[in-house]
């Protein structure tokens, strides 16, 4: 049988590895596991990296992804290495297997399986990436002010891209499939583009190679009406044409838009109850070190308290040797209403010499376990026997000190 660990995160990127970081640091027994030998994900390809915060003078994307793996391994994180192909997330237990053969369990699971560019796969695009070709206008702007760049594509984030690249570089170019005029973006995007002056364009063209001596200094464009092949001088080519989520394993295991991507609340939780989603892989505005890294800690910190929840249910409410009636009592602290109700309570039980167990939960900290018992007034109490929910009384008015003690005597009859 496998370790059982508190906390299993699925991928190295820096969203799964701040998840480590808070995860071990709450001292969870946490594990990361990723495809690669060395960590980072994407942001590990990055050769400089000048937008994280605290790192004004530059670093390298390899350089800090290795300071999160070692801030992880600080706390106790451990790493494993393995390309996940199954998972079951039915049970209380999550269960997680590799192509290698190797199976892991976890009482949570945080996805950050991550996203790759879409590339446009031509001659010389891998080659440079990194030394003239980008995926990413907020990550590389930067690099080339007043040099001459080309966009390639034509939907809403290539032109957005575009127009703010055109703050840095003294020209770029858009390079469109279709006929003059028509763009994929929404025509508010389309119009403002038009009249920006640092904007260039050419239409009915596709980018056949990215050519370059150690640094992009030219494309080879493809004319799509005539055939005609054409070099354009430029200094950097930024590539817009979507992004592939590595969620091809979660398919009906949770919930993913149309593109594939995990849905999330803001606590990162996914529609399956211990199973949550952070980083590129997640739906979301933006994609950048920063937003992943604070996914994480969103996830752990959530996590943290789902395992509270889950131990304070188990042991205290859900246990079937306990032979006493409990009552778990909704309520929260920002309601006044929930107050008086849940102290007649208190007075209830006191009076019953610990022949009554009682455990309160604040809903709005405790919001699956609310759920998962269908409350949707607060307060509410739900009266638990062996295990199992019996009955419930809803709202204050209804919270009464006779409305308690008959509570209590139903159960004792049942």
């Amino acid at each position: 049988m496998s370790e059982l660990y508190d906390l299993l995160i699925i991928g190295a990127g820096p969203g799964g590895l701040a998840a480590g970081i808070y995860g071990s640091r709450s001292k969870l027994k946490t594990a990361v596991l990723d495809k690669n030998a060395e960590p980072g994900g994407q942001a590990a390809t990055t050769d400089e990296m000048e937008n994280y915060p605290g790192f004004y003078d530059g670093t390298t994307g390899p350089g800090i992804m290795k300071k999160f793996a070692d801030h992880a391994k600080s706390f106790g994180t451990e790493f494993f290495k393995g390309t996940v192909d199954e998972v079951d997330f039915t049970g209380p237990i999550k269960k997680v297997h590799t192509q290698q053969g190797d199976s892991y369990e976890s009482k949570v699971v945080i996805l950050s399986p991550g996203a790759t560019p879409s590339k446009i796969n031509v001659k010389g695009e891998e080659e440079l990436r990194g030394k003239g070709v980008s995926y990413c206008a907020t990550c590389d702007a930067d690099f080339f002010v007043d040099l001459d760049v080309c966009v390639v594509g034509n939907g809403d984030a290539a032109i957005e891209e575009a127009m703010y690249l055109t703050k840095f570089a003294a020209t770029v170019t858009v390079i469109v499939i279709h006929e003059e005029g028509n763009l994929d973006c929404n025509k508010a995007s389309a119009e403002k583009a038009m009249k920006n002056p640092k904007l260039k364009w050419v239409w009915n063209s596709t980018i056949e190679e990215i050519a370059g001596d150690g640094l992009v200094d030219k494309v080879v464009l493809k004319n799509i009406n005539t055939g005609e092949l054409s070099d354009y001088a430029t200094n950097g080519v930024f590539i817009f044409i979507g992004t592939d989520p590595h969620t091809d394993f979660l398919k009906g295991k949770v919930e993913l838009d149309e593109k594939g991507y995990m849905v999330t609340n803001q606590m990162m939780e996914t529609n399956v109850p211990g199973v949550y989603g952070v980083g590129d892989a997640r739906e979301t505005y933006l994609r950048q070190v920063v937003t992943a890294a604070a996914d994480g800690a969103v996830a752990s910190s959530a996590a943290e308290k789902y395992l509270l929840e889950l131990e304070t249910l188990q042991n205290d409410v859900l246990d079937v040797s306990n032979e006493k009636p409990v009552i778990l009592a909704f309520w929260a602290p920002q309601v006044s209403e929930s107050i008086d109700p849940i102290a007649i309570v208190d007075g209830v039980v006191e009076e019953k010499n610990d022949t009554v167990g009682l455990v309160k939960l604040d809903t709005y900290r405790a919001k699956k376990t609310a759920t998962q018992y269908n409350v949707t007034e607060i307060p509410t109490i739900v009266l638990f026997k062996n295990g199992k929910d019996v009955a419930r009384i809803e709202g204050a008015n209804n919270i009464t000190s006779e409305a308690v003690e008959n509570l209590l005597k139903d159960s004792v009859k049942a």
